[in-house]
């Protein structure tokens, strides 16, 4: 254990050795956070002497869990016969209510439902009730319902717009069904092991008491849930150690909460903070660049990365006229760090929003290269975009029944399996396709075969189809314009949770066909179609292949070359309504940090938005980061006081910042005065 001990650095060494009471370990990206969380646990029990069974390690997937679990035990070695508790948040909850959920009137032979299994409940709970919302949406409230122990009663009472008050009728329904049917979702682990924990006090205690030594990865994605959870556990002892890092906390859009890493030690008094600052992946312009760029946050604890490789080459910016020649000239550059001898899988290209990824993906099947999407699916295969081409092959062949089925009810006109499998069966008899059949048969006749409701809309529907078929024989280019007006599809996504994603992809999608048509005024639908098929069929190897991926993709990853593209105001840093600045910025400085030693940040003069060309102005985390000194690029002044610093008010006196706000031409701080809480204007303090 001494050699392993030696083997760190003397932040790593002071984190693995602190026994009792609270520890954030704030670890910056490539600081070695995974071996000094294994060792210190490895030291508690090979060297302090801790009882395996008395230690609880919390991590957010079971990678992580599972990497931790060898790493620990090869440096445990043997030392002892039990081993210590070392998974996933769920996982725990799982454990816990096999013993526990008959505190709540349950037995302990629940079933644990799927995502899948979830949305199919609340899809007939809705139909029962006649309420027609987007499934992914309602699922995805009710699971923020759960994260934050907000029960359908008072969702009922709060909610305030019709739509939220159906979705807490068909809370409270759904959680009477999984409840006779002794089933628990995902969501339910966490958060009926926090209620029985909350209402058995005895439990708690004993509970605390057995688990002496917490510790928690990835500390910065805990959601408000987590967070009270961890409390109780840790509540008899606070001998809570967790490990993360501020500047990487990017899934606040799903619930993180980054005021638990940042409040920790208002929350676990007396609490030791070690910071790991010695990064071993990636080179000193690399980290300079990552540095400043996070330095324009004002809510952080605050830390400086510095390289142990030392000197490496200088960040690359990457300028090209539009993405078509930012694609081609990134694809040429890697094809020729294949030819000497570079390992693909040490190459990647990044994006921040997942409509980039179309012209990188066209761009590389034109050079020939193979390429892996990670932890996305390819352009031309997400469902939006599927459906806009099985409308296009509808149009330009209308016989195409496969097509067909697949938007005959996108967006819903009530056309359910039953009412297909009806109509083939005729038009079978007919010799004649599903079109055919819907287009030339009467309504009167259509209405024998379906409903008539289901009837009228499908007449309708052929009537569009039709209409757009003239429109295109007209122009191409216009008919984008009246196909949304007739079909809408992209108010069908809108209302989805992540619909804004969707609309994107769509946008890009139809300027990508404008660009076509007038690359080639005599380009045919036909055409069109057939090249988008030889695009999205290029075989997918998971092996010797280049990564394509989203910036939250990559988090945990490294790469020797590492291209990150679309930064320009409005794609990165992502602006309008619901954009937090601070956690885009925290986005740029994860991608910069996933490089090892060669970065080329892109950027172009247009893209498409909104369906549309458009010019756009480079991103202000250029300027940022300190790599373009440009006076026309918009760059968010910093706060001069961070989190923690100690400051001076000629009534209050001294006082400790906790955090800091953008306020008008200045900032608003929220200081401690000896347990005092106030907000007063960064103009009227001084630095201690």
């Amino acid at each position: 254990m001494q050699k392993v001990l030696e083997s760190l650095n003397d932040a790593q060494q002071k984190a693995v050795q602190h026994i009792d009471g609270p520890q954030l370990i704030l670890a910056g990206a490539g600081s070695g956070k995974t071996k000094t969380l294994t060792t210190r646990l490895a030291y508690l029990i090979g060297e302090v002497g801790i009882d395996p069974q008395n230690t609880l390690t919390l991590t957010f997937t079971n990678k992580a869990a599972k990497e931790m679990r060898e790493r620990a035990n090869a440096l445990i070695n043997n030392h002892t016969s039990s081993m210590p508790l070392l998974c996933t948040f769920h996982k725990f909850g799982l454990l816990f209510l096999k013993f526990h959920i008959e505190k709540l009137g349950r037995a302990n032979n629940f079933v644990i439902i799927d995502s899948d299994d979830k949305k199919r409940i609340i899809k007939r709970i809705a139909k029962e009730h006649k309420i027609d919302l987007n499934i992914a949406f309602i699922n995805s409230e009710i699971s923020k319902y759960k994260n934050t122990l907000l029960t359908a009663d008072e969702i009922i009472k709060k909610a305030e717009l019709p739509d939220y008050k159906k979705i807490a009728i068909i809370y409270k329904a759904y959680e009477k069904e999984i409840i006779e049917n002794n089933l628990v979702d995902f969501d339910d682990l966490l958060m009926l092991t926090y209620q029985i924990l909350a209402q058995d006090d005895e439990l708690r205690k004993e509970t605390s008491k057995r688990y002496q030594y917490i510790m928690v990865d990835e500390y910065q994605d805990t959601n408000e849930l987590q967070f009270k959870l961890l409390e109780l556990l840790a509540s008899e002892h606070n001998n809570l150690c967790v490990v993360g890092d501020d500047d990487q906390s990017i899934y606040g859009w799903r619930g993180a909460n980054i005021r638990n890493i940042l409040e920790f030690s208002d929350h676990f008094k007396n609490t030791q903070t070690v910071k790991l600052e010695t990064n071993y992946r990636s080179t000193t312009p690399i980290l300079k660049a990552a540095n400043e760029l996070i330095e324009h946050n004002s809510q952080r604890i605050g830390k400086v990365l510095t390289s142990h490789k030392g000197e490496g080459p200088a960040v690359k910016l990457f300028h090209s006229l539009d993405e078509s020649l930012e694609s081609r000239s990134i694809a040429r550059e890697i094809k020729s760090l294949l030819d000497k001898g570079v390992p693909s899988d040490e190459i990647a290209v990044l994006y921040r929003i997942n409509a980039l990824s179309r012209s990188l993906e066209e761009g590389f099947t034109k050079e020939g290269l193979n390429f892996k999407l990670l932890g996305g699916m390819r352009f031309y295969d997400r469902a939006e975009i599927k459906d806009i081409i099985s409308y296009f092959r509808v149009l330009a062949n209308p016989n195409d029944d496969f097509s067909l089925e697949r938007i005959i009810n996108k967006p819903k006109r009530g056309i359910g399996k039953v009412s297909i499998d009806k109509l083939k069966k005729v038009a079978f008899k007919q010799h004649s396709s599903l079109f055919s059949l819907i287009a030339n048969t009467d309504l009167a006749t259509l209405t024998g075969i379906i409903s008539k409701k289901a009837a009228t809309s499908l007449k309708e529907f052929a009537e569009h189809i039709q209409t757009l078929q003239t429109e295109i024989e007209n122009s191409l280019y216009n008919f984008l314009e009246l196909f949304e007006e007739l079909i809408g599809l992209k108010n069908h996504y809108a209302a989805m949770v992540d619909g804004q994603e969707r609309i994107l992809n769509i946008d890009e999608f139809y300027g990508y066909f404008r660009e076509a048509i007038l690359k080639n005024p005599n380009i045919t639908l036909d055409s069109f179609l057939n090249d988008i098929s030889l695009q999205s069929e290029q075989d997918q190897l998971d092996e010797n292949a280049i990564t394509i991926m989203s910036i939250h993709a990559s988090k945990g990853l490294e790469f020797e070359h590492l291209y990150v593209i679309g930064l320009e105001e409005e794609f990165f840093p992502l602006l309008g309504d619901g954009c937090n600045m601070e956690e885009e910025r925290r986005l740029g400085y994860v991608a910069i940090t996933r490089a090892k030693s060669d970065l080329t940040l892109c950027y172009v003069d247009s893209r498409f938005y909104k369906g549309q060309r458009k010019r756009i102005d480079k991103s202000r985390f250029l300027g940022e980061s300190g790599l373009i000194n440009d006076s026309s690029l918009k760059i968010t002044k910093q706060s001069e006081f961070k989190r923690g610093d100690l400051v001076k008010h000629k009534i209050f006196g001294i006082g400790r910042v906790q955090s800091s706000t953008k306020s008008g031409r200045e900032y608003k701080l929220r200081i401690n005065f000896g347990g005092s809480k106030r907000e007063i204007l960064s103009s009227f303090v001084q630095s201690v």
